[in-house]
């Protein structure tokens, strides 16, 4: 999965970007909301976090703005206002969540698993191909009815294979849902961890569920 952060508190978006980054999101991060604004118009991420208080373009316009694009993407509203009021005014203008500062991380996290569970209710809890299951919401893995432990990067890839069976994924189309804008796309990390997912999920196990497609990509299907 991968989340915008829209926050001009460097701080804040550290702390952020890096607890979600340690929990297997792939986090971009905006400083004021006209570049939040055009992040999110990309439509590649799976989740919003968008501060109100934001220079150059508060996160109502922001919002506002995503509603006439038809922008689908569920977003969580930050912010030191907590009235009531406030509240009614950030939900009725297209937010799907609200958590005012200061907040405690875990709820944060707690908050962003229930919208991304909310957005994905219309599939099935478990993803499963042939005798590989993963529980997006325990974040376990289990082929044969054996546990395996993944890191966490290695969860989100396999969630996005698990996602499109049998459909080739290309290394962009890796790079953009599971890295962040960061990522440098010259190195070789998406095949260093596709290499680490296949020894986990293929080793001594049949069939080979993991496939190269030279000059492609890699693709999950049966063989």
């Amino acid at each position: 999965m991968r989340l915008l952060v829209v926050e001009d508190e460097k701080k804040v978006a550290s702390f952020i970007k890096q607890g979600l980054e340690e929990e297997g999101y792939a986090v971009d991060v905006a400083q004021d909301g006209e570049d939040g604004l055009a992040m999110a118009l990309d439509r590649v991420h799976d989740l919003i976090i968008l501060d109100i208080g934001l220079p150059k373009k508060d996160g109502l316009q922001v919002l506002q703005e995503l509603q006439k694009q038809n922008v689908p993407t569920p977003v969580l509203l930050l912010t030191v206002r907590a009235t009531i009021e406030d509240k009614v005014i950030g939900l009725d203008s297209g937010a799907d969540d609200y958590l005012a500062k200061p907040f405690a991380f875990q709820e944060l996290v707690a908050r962003v698993r229930a919208l991304l569970r909310r957005r994905s209710d219309i599939g099935p809890s478990l993803l499963q191909y042939a005798d590989l299951t993963l529980d997006p919401a325990r974040r376990t893995v289990f082929r044969g009815g054996e546990k395996i432990e993944l890191t966490a990067k290695e969860f989100s890839l396999l969630d996005y294979f698990m996602r499109n069976p049998e459909r080739v994924l290309t290394r962009t189309m890796i790079l953009d849902h599971v890295w962040d804008y960061a990522f440098d796309p010259m190195t070789n990390v998406i095949d260093v961890y596709v290499n680490y997912l296949r020894k986990k999920i293929d080793a001594d196990r049949e069939p080979k569920l993991i496939h190269t497609i030279r000059g492609v990509g890699y693709v999950l299907k049966l063989e």
